[in-house]
């Protein structure tokens, strides 16, 4: 296994995050891994990568029109961090602002392992 260089892992943050906001489920099975692991901060476990596919699914049912405002992405040693807020109106028209940091390690220009840190509380939100 190969490692990305930065140039590379930026690329694939930019493709990633470019589908999930889309809402593209099948492009984002292609960027991850297939045994990567996607570990979220409030529930401390890990996530298969067809677990995430199903939580994505149900974002963008619930927050169609999503966008993801970056404020910082920047390559680190192994891959990515990104720091945004994610934004959309909700079913009732309730406005939807949520910050969150991801930390993703990239191999061979797929994400092997994405960390996600968020408020719990304010993603209860979609969930009302």
């Amino acid at each position: 296994m190969g490692t990305s260089t930065n140039g590379e892992a930026l690329l694939v943050a930019e493709r990633f995050f470019h589908a999930v906001a889309t809402g593209e489920t099948d492009e984002v099975a292609r960027i991850y891994a297939p045994q990567a692991r996607i570990w979220h901060n409030f529930s401390q476990t890990e996530q298969t990568v067809e677990e995430n596919l199903k939580v994505l699914r149900w974002m963008a049912r619930k927050l169609p029109g999503r966008s993801y405002d970056v404020l910082r992405r920047v390559a680190i040693p192994g891959g990515f961090m990104q720091q945004h807020v994610v934004r959309g109106t909700l079913a009732d028209g309730t406005i939807f602002a949520m910050p969150a940091c991801v930390v993703c390690l990239v191999e061979d220009g797929r994400i092997t392992r994405l960390e996600e840190y968020l408020d719990p509380a304010q993603a209860a939100a979609l969930s009302a």
